[in-house]
């Protein structure tokens, strides 16, 4: 099936499928219900039945899934079967982080180096990447083979930078600088909103405590 017919929201589970299959797999677990996964995963049976149906099902009637089959055919959907190389734009304390994250390169995303516009940062590196002059980065960039660019500026630099990378013909940029991005329609952009998250979980707070019914917190 093509995958433009899939839900997106179908998509955004396949990532939680395969980490929770990669647990399951290094704990030595070979196979799973639907159901037992379900109790893991806190999803439904039924929903993770008809998410991987929408890719042909992988389940065996009285057996379950194999472990270690579902995680590389997940692996596969999400294109985790070969390597993505990264640049990370902006070398602070959120582009050090990135770079310091060592799952990246176990989930085959290699960092190649990163950027930035501070010349105290720059020919410096950080978790052992370097980091280049902003001035080096067309060069740098047609040398590699970049597929996704990160960028971790500022908002009031990031749309200018944006621009930068959709010219270098990177077609994937993952974008942390809070602001919308003007870019064609062939450059897929996620967003990461980390205040949108935090405002999301404050809602959920206020929900679950007006949930609860007078008393229920000791008081009276």
């Amino acid at each position: 099936m093509d995958s433009k017919e899939i839900s997106k929201t179908v998509i955004a589970r396949l990532p939680r499928y395969y980490r929770y299959l990669g647990d399951l797999k290094d704990k030595g677990v070979e196979r799973i219900s639907s159901k037992e996964l379900s109790l893991l995963m806190r999803v439904t049976a039924s929903q993770i039945r008809q998410d991987l149906n929408n890719f042909g099902g992988f389940g065996q009637q009285g057996y379950g899934y194999n472990v270690d089959y579902l995680c590389e055919e997940i692996g596969k959907i999400l294109g985790l079967n070969r390597t993505h190389n990264l640049i990370i734009c902006g070398a602070g304390h959120l582009g050090a982080a990135l770079a310091g994250n060592g799952s990246f390169a176990h989930r085959g995303f290699i960092i190649k180096g990163l950027f930035d516009v501070d010349e105290e940062k720059i020919g410096k590196s950080v978790h052992g990447i370097n980091v280049y002059s902003m001035d080096a980065f067309d060069y740098f960039v047609g040398g590699h083979d970049i597929d996704i660019a990160v960028i971790a500026v500022p908002k009031e630099a990031a749309k200018e930078l944006a621009e930068r990378i959709v010219s270098s013909n990177i077609r994937a940029i993952w974008n942390f600088s809070n602001t919308e991005l003007n870019v064609p329609d062939d450059v897929i952009v996620e967003n990461v909103h980390l205040l949108d998250s935090l405002m999301r979980l404050s809602y959920d707070i206020d929900s679950y405590t007006g949930s609860k019914e007078p008393g229920e917190n000791g008081e009276e």
